[in-house]
């Protein structure tokens, strides 16, 4: 299971050091939430943050997209240094137009969704990326509570991967922490997003808890 720290949680004043507090923790990810104040309320960061960060990190950078008209975004983040971009199938009628935008600009790209959005949704550009991830709290905010229902989610893109030897990542993200991380690597899970539970307190120590609660997975 790969740990993605979302800096969402993070201290803003203080991004460059809790990235490298992570990164020296043995996370691999760094989950990066893009928000333009529609597709959610929130409104977060952008390419410039990415474009900062880039050269102090090693990490892969995992940039979700909660945003309107997510093809306009593509180009600057791919060239800010985005390795993975992640788009809403809610927030484009042109999903497999966008998905492949992401592969030509030379970035993984990962398809989203959100709690209320079956897996049928997406099935026919599953073929298409590197990563799904499946929300387990309502998009927008960082501190909710895990939604477990739908792990089912997990669990089906899971059973998908074996019936077709798909090698897609598949991340949760949201209400993760030592206890929840467990029941996502059951299901299926190899990438879990953490934002509160790292960032609230000793992000070092957090994630060595992450990494130990599934070592066994």
């Amino acid at each position: 299971m790969k740990i993605a720290p979302s800096i969402l949680s993070a201290n803003f004043a203080e991004l460059k050091k809790d990235v490298s507090t992570v990164e020296q923790a043995g996370a691999e990810y760094l989950h990066i939430d893009i928000m333009d104040g529609h597709f959610v309320e929130n409104l977060t960061f952008g390419a410039n943050v990415v474009q900062a960060l880039r050269p102090y990190s090693k990490l892969v950078f995992d940039c979700h997209l909660m945003v309107d008209r997510p093809e306009d975004y593509i180009s600057e983040l791919a060239t800010a240094g985005a390795d993975v971009i992640g788009v809403h199938i809610e927030a484009t009628p042109h999903i497999h137009r966008v998905l492949s935008q992401i592969k030509a600009a030379g970035v993984k790209a990962e398809v989203v969704i959100n709690p209320g959005t079956p897996v049928s949704m997406i099935t026919e550009v599953l073929p298409l990326v590197d990563q799904v991830l499946v929300m387990t709290v309502d998009p927008g905010f960082g501190g909710q509570a895990f939604l477990p229902e739908t792990l089912k989610k997990v669990e089906e893109l899971a059973q998908y991967k074996r019936d077709t030897g798909a090698q897609f990542e598949i991340e949760v993200d949201g209400g993760i922490n030592d206890e929840t991380i467990k029941q996502a690597a059951k299901a299926g899970a190899t990438v879990a997003v953490a934002g509160s539970y790292v960032f609230g307190d000793e992000p070092a120590k957090k994630v060595a808890l992450l990494k130990a609660a599934v070592a066994d997975q």
